[in-house]
Parts: C-alpha cells; sequence; structure tokens
C-alpha cells in the first residue's frame, strides 16, 4: 500500500470515527444540568463535521476529476450549512442554557434544523454519486462499502450523533468509505504493455 493510498483510508475512516467517539457522550436531552456539556460537546465537534466529506471527494477525485469537483462542491455546501446546526443548536442553545435565558432556544433549534437539512441533502448527494462511481469501477466489491456509506448519510438527515443511532451512523459511514477506498485500491489495475525491445539488425546491414 503507497502513502497515498493509506493517507485516503485515514481520511476516509478518521472523522467518522472521531465523531461516534464524540457523540458516546452527546446528551440526550438539552437541560440546565446538560448544558455546559452540550455547549462543550459541539464546540469539539465544529471542525470534525467538515471532514466527513473528505472519503467522498477522495475517492471520486481519483476516478474523475469532473466529478471530483461535483462531489467537493456539495461537501461544501454540507460543512457550510451542517456546521450551523452546530453552532445555532448546538452551542448558542447551549450557552443561553447555561445563562438561563431560554427564550430564544427554540428558535435556535429551529434555524438550525432548517439548515442542517440543506447540507444534510448535499452529503447524500455526494455520498451517492461518489459510491457509485466506485461501484462502476470496482463492482461487487464495493457493494458492501456503498450501502453503508449511502445508508449512513441517509441515517445523517435526522440521527446527528445521538447515541446510539447517531454514534452507529458515523461507525457506519466511517466503515463503508473505509471498504470503498479498499475496494477501488484492490480493483485490478491494467497489465502495462511490455517494452519495446530493439530490433535484431539483419543480416548483410
Amino acid at each position: 500500500m503507497t502513502r497515498r493510498e493509506a493517507g485516503v483510508l485515514l481520511a476516509a475512516g478518521v472523522p467518522g470515527l472521531l465523531l461516534a467517539a464524540v457523540g458516546m457522550t452527546h446528551p440526550g436531552s438539552l437541560t440546565a444540568g446538560t448544558a455546559e456539556h452540550w455547549r462543550a460537546l459541539h464546540v469539539v465537534a465544529l471542525p470534525l463535521f467538515p471532514l466527513l466529506p473528505l472519503g467522498p471527494w477522495l475517492l471520486a477525485r481519483s476516478i474523475d476529476r469532473r466529478l471530483g469537483w461535483v462531489v467537493g462542491v456539495l461537501g461544501y455546501v454540507f460543512a457550510m450549512f451542517y456546521t450551523a446546526l452546530d453552532v445555532l443548536a448546538g452551542i448558542g442553545a447551549g450557552a443561553l442554557q447555561v445563562r438561563s435565558a431560554t427564550d430564544g432556544i427554540g428558535v435556535l433549534f429551529g434555524e438550525g434544523d432548517a439548515l442542517a437539512r440543506v447540507g444534510t441533502l448535499a452529503y447524500l448527494a455526494a455520498c451517492v454519486l461518489a459510491a457509485a462511481a466506485v461501484t462502476t469501477r470496482a463492482r461487487l466489491a464495493a457493494v458492501p462499502g456503498a450501502v453503508l456509506a449511502v445508508g449512513a448519510a441517509w441515517s445523517l438527515r435526522t440521527s446527528h450523533i445521538f447515541p446510539p443511532r447517531g454514534v452507529l451512523t458515523m461507525l457506519a459511514a466511517s466503515l463503508g468509505w473505509v471498504l470503498l477506498a479498499l475496494a477501488l485500491q484492490r480493483r485490478p489495475r491494467p497489465a502495462l504493455p511490455p517494452p519495446n525491445r530493439p530490433s535484431s539488425p539483419r543480416p548483410g546491414s
């Protein structure tokens, strides 16, 4: 395995694993008792969620640069709009609860959910395109990873990283993209043409 292939595996698998680890401590609801942890958890998750589209982007780009651009733009949309959920419903709502200023929490949750919906749909589209491209190349070897990756993207629409479903969603995303990367790396490469041999001198030349 080359360094580049190892790097792709890390980029595909690590973000989901980190988010699953963070999600295991996610409170089930925002209350005065959980507000501090709720806010701190979303501060930690803030730089992690934008890394989720790395796997789809790298694999799509390795197959077709134009497809890589499309998946990259969709991943960027996810990063922008899902970050809004973390900032509004995570950090902002948690901070209000800490200060007992609960009047605006419902508004923050509503705005965050609406923006996150745009982001998760963009992420789902990116995953479908990238998984389809890998499946076209690697055939049946890519099917398990494609099912996990696309299924996780679908689940993220409503699961966030709340345990247990959100944690399982992140683990499925991580495993799915690692399996897709491995399927692509193990695909038989075309044989190189034999080197041109110098022609033997003709008799009498």
